[in-house]
């Protein structure tokens, strides 16, 4: 399985390459094959307002070939997703802000690291990043917006998922926003289904020097 980069504001430029190229990629599966024509762009790139500099990518990258895999990751009280662009779809219980909660966007695999068997391990691998760095980095929750079926899904992996309203039609698909909280209990269930017995995150880097987990932020 790919290690997969913790890549924020402090070491990105040593990922300057891997950055593009999962914003490539993106514009590949999202638009290209999902058909999310509203995120089609001229240069192939998909890109959105939300990717700042606050931006934390959790990319997996297999080495010798580049990004294959990864999400996105950003702090809820400064502009995101769900609160920017979707307010409506979480008309019940609003959308949460707080320090300790983020917001989780655009996970996506490569097609040649897709697997018929499901759940898919590589997109396991991303979602155990993403309980590794949270927890490491005091993330007690995040929020999302999805298709329906991830809520017995993230349910199953012990993400205790939460929906903040009744879902949403857009661009012919159900969509529904969802709190999960990330807890060891959660990293446990899901490293067990995915089958992780060691960590998936790789070690941080900055200049070349590695950096603990907490100091990603």
């Amino acid at each position: 399985m790919f290690p997969v980069h913790v890549i924020f504001s402090k070491n990105r430029h040593l990922y300057a390459q891997e950055v593009e190229q999962h914003f490539r990629l993106r514009h590949r599966i999202f638009v290209d094959e999902l058909g999310w024509t509203a995120l089609e762009k001229p240069d192939a790139r998909e890109i959105d307002q939300f990717d700042t500099k606050h931006s934390i990518y959790l990319l997996g990258i297999e080495p010798g070939r580049g990004v294959v895999a990864g999400t996105r990751l950003g702090p809820s009280l400064l502009p995101h997703l769900l609160a920017d662009v979707f307010p409506h779809a979480a008309a019940l219980r609003g959308v949460p802000r707080a320090p300790d909660i983020y917001d989780w966007t655009r996970i996506f695999v490569a097609p040649s690291w897709r697997s018929e068997i499901r759940p898919c391990r590589s997109a396991g691998a991303i979602k155990t990043a993403v309980l590794e760095y949270g927890l490491a980095n005091g993330i007690r929750q995040v929020t999302g917006l999805g298709e329906p079926y991830w809520i017995p899904a993230l349910y199953k992996l012990g993400w205790n998922p939460r929906p903040l309203g009744l879902p949403i039609e857009h661009e012919d698909r159900l969509l529904l926003a969802f709190t999960c909280d990330i807890t060891p209990e959660a990293l446990r269930q899901t490293r067990r289904i995915f089958g992780f017995d060691e960590p998936v995150l790789a070690e941080l880097k900055l200049a070349g020097a590695p950096l603990r987990q907490s100091e990603a932020r």
